[in-house]
């Protein structure tokens, strides 16, 4: 067995552990030698400081060298235990609760001197320790500082600790795989060593060389999976797309709006890719209402114009039907525009997949249906994906290959984020980004509002209905709850209407998927005023007529869930408001988000700032949605690490050096898998 296949082996393979115990560190999602060396301590007690009896603290974990005096067994099984202790300046009771006599004698035995460490009681009148754990008559062995683990019921932390300290003994030499020059930048720290200061409790601040060494490798593992995945995807060759630029001034005549400076750069770059012979792989990121769409579909049409199908997949039924229609309006008549989703009959589905299959349909818009295994593309030439942030890269890989050589690929994602996590999640592909809005787009008018004064807003409100336009009201919960004190979307609505008679609306997630639809497209038709919803509106649907958006309990969501519910209105032409309800009693965070939010509507710079204040584990549930594990790096706090591992691996690729070297660091870091997809 090689190093790294030693430290990727079972938890059990351990001397010591046991079935239970192995089931308990298997609860931990400690399943491997390696995981083991992740799960660091929470805090470190002190057991250095050695004291007599007579200094000991009440409440305080103590180290205190006794002799062993006497025993106490009652009789009695509910009655604890007892070793009577002593030095020159006092006693001390050392007390057990089920522990069997034969125990507490090997561990304890009369006439011996003992180090003794726990936390200190004092009970009628004698100093006590319970259930002492560390103790031994080798002083030196108790006389440290102990790491304190977060352990599930059942694991001790004495056993926790000589399981990690074994394997810490036991860490292997692994071949070095950074280069020389990289190292440098680290003092020459190898991987074990910079494991074994991670676990030092003289590293209590865990900063330093060997800290920024492991994030480090932990950046690279996933960059060098990205630059695989890119080269990979480049190397097909594909024929190119043969197209004028007559299409684009056509459809520039047919929207209202002129196309903004980074629309037309985005066009640009994804035209080269369209007619180069290497396939494209690339991300449209823009933020809520900067004209993606309008990109794509320029996109879409040249590649029609070429001779190849185009595949549109949206992530929900009404934004799939706003962009058929959309497309309908800006294309040709003789441009064959189909659309496809679970409401769509079977007769009309037996037509698509027939028309799709022989060439017929040039375009189908539709959801997650498209890739179903019944449906054959004729000659697939683009696939575009629109608001998938959370498909992985072996997923997009897969989408790429299902594709077939000529079909390129164009992710769209309208959140906002920062250039490390650009890199992070969307590494594998090119990148083109929208940040200015067209001149229509007016900025979102952002009013925090104490809930006390709910009346001055409905007032406001009731004016707008006045102008004819609509309504998003948004609560954090759908019922109501006793500990926690928002107004949930039900009671809200029930309120609501009492004001606005029947024009009130109430969508949330536990409504029937069909129903939902309904509400919208009710909304959608004005046959709806207001629409008093929970978050399920964040998805961009297009709804040009709301220019209102109350948010209660504004201060519970986060800064970029804020900003994308402000996006749902705003895309019209009408001045358009983001009326923020908070409570008076605001904690420092909660301040900060609402002022940046009222202070931008740049949701790049608001990205950051989320980053900033909560982590990027939690910036829209990125790390839940399992596209990054990262255990160490954050994007902000190491941005200087990521840029760094971004131009170590440019210099791989320009050197086009194989990456068996890296193959270890790869299998540790749980990317080898997607490896293997690839080569």
């Amino acid at each position: 067995m090689n190093s790294y296949q030693y430290l990727m082996s079972d938890i059990n393979k351990i001397n010591g552990i046991g079935i239970k115990t192995s089931k308990l560190l298997k609860k931990k999602n400690i399943n491997t030698i390696f995981d083991l060396l992740w799960s660091l301590p929470r805090n470190f007690t002190d057991r250095t400081n050695l004291v007599k009896i007579n200094e000991l603290q009440v409440n305080k974990i103590q180290t205190v060298t006794v002799n062993v005096v006497k025993y106490y067994f009652p009789r009695l099984r509910n009655l604890p235990n007892k070793v009577l202790c002593e030095d020159h300046t006092g006693k001390l009771e050392c007390i057990f609760f089920n522990s069997y006599e034969g125990y507490i004698k090997k561990i304890l035995p009369l006439n011996t001197r003992i180090t003794i460490s726990g936390k200190v009681n004092y009970y009628k009148n004698k100093y006590q320790i319970t259930n002492p754990t560390h103790l031994s008559s080798d002083t030196n062995s108790i006389k440290k500082i102990f790491p304190s683990y977060s352990l599930t019921e059942g694991l001790t932390e004495k056993k926790y600790n000589k399981i990690v300290n074994y394997v810490l003994k036991n860490i292997p030499d692994l071949e070095e795989w950074l280069d020389e020059e990289v190292l440098r930048k680290f003092n020459f720290i190898s991987w074990k060593e910079a494991i074994l200061q991670l676990h030092d409790p003289k590293n209590l601040k865990k900063n330093g060389n060997f800290l920024s060494r492991l994030i480090f490798d932990e950046i690279l593992s996933t960059f060098l999976i990205n630059s695989k995945v890119r080269t990979a995807i480049k190397k097909i060759k594909k024929n190119k797309k043969k197209f004028n630029n007559d299409v684009i001034q056509k459809i520039k005549k047919k929207i209202k709006f002129k196309l903004t400076f980074d629309q037309l750069k985005a066009i640009d770059e994804i035209n080269k890719d369209l007619k180069s012979d290497k396939k494209m792989f690339r991300l449209l990121q823009g933020d809520v209402g900067s004209g993606k769409t309008i990109v794509s579909l320029i996109a879409a049409n040249n590649v029609i114009n070429s001779g190849f199908q185009v595949c549109f997949m949206a992530p929900t039924e009404i934004l799939a039907n706003q962009h058929f229609n959309l497309a309908r309006r800006l294309f040709n008549k003789n441009i064959k525009i189909d659309i496809l989703t679970s409401k769509t009959e079977k007769s009309d589905r037996n037509r698509i997949i027939y028309d799709l299959n022989n060439n017929i349909t040039n375009i189908i818009i539709g959801t997650h249906s498209l890739f179903q295994e019944k449906i054959k593309y004729k000659n697939l030439g683009l696939i575009i994906i629109d608001e998938q942030h959370k498909f992985g890269v072996r997923q997009r890989k897969r989408l790429s290959d299902k594709g077939g050589n000529n079909c390129d690929i164009l992710v769209m994602s309208a959140t906002p984020i920062p250039r490390t996590m650009i890199m992070t999640i969307f590494g594998d592909m090119d990148t083109s980004i929208i940040r200015n809005k067209p001149k229509n787009r007016q900025d979102v008018k952002t009013y925090s509002k104490l809930d006390n004064k709910i009346n001055e807003v409905i007032k406001f409100v009731k004016k707008q209905l006045l102008l004819k336009n609509q309504v998003f009201w948004v609560c954090p919960l759908i019922e109501e709850s006793k500990k926690i004190d928002h107004k949930s979307s039900v009671k809200r609505y029930e309120e609501l209407k009492r004001f606005f008679n029947n024009k009130v609306g109430l969508l949330h997630g536990a409504l029937p998927k069909d129903e939902k639809n309904k509400i919208l497209l009710d909304f959608l038709n004005k046959k709806i005023d207001i629409l008093v919803s929970t978050t399920v509106i964040e998805v961009g649907i297009d709804f040009p007529n709301a220019n209102v958006i109350v948010i209660e309990n504004a201060n519970k969501f986060g800064l970029s869930q804020l900003h994308q519910l402000r996006g749902r209105v705003g895309r019209g032409e009408k001045e358009s408001f983001c009326i923020l309800m908070i409570k008076s009693n605001l904690s420092e965070n909660a301040k900060k988000r609402i002022n940046i939010l009222k202070s931008t509507n740049d949701g790049f710079k608001i990205s950051e700032e989320d980053m900033k204040l909560r982590g990027y584990g939690d910036l829209l549930g990125f790390k839940q949605s399992g596209l990054q594990s990262f255990r160490l790096a954050d994007p902000i706090i190491n941005e200087d690490l990521f840029l760094l591992a971004d131009k170590e691996v440019k210099r791989i690729e320009l050197k086009n050096q194989n990456l068996k070297k890296y193959l270890p660091l790869l299998k540790l870091y749980d990317r080898a898998d997607i490896l293997n997809d690839i080569v």
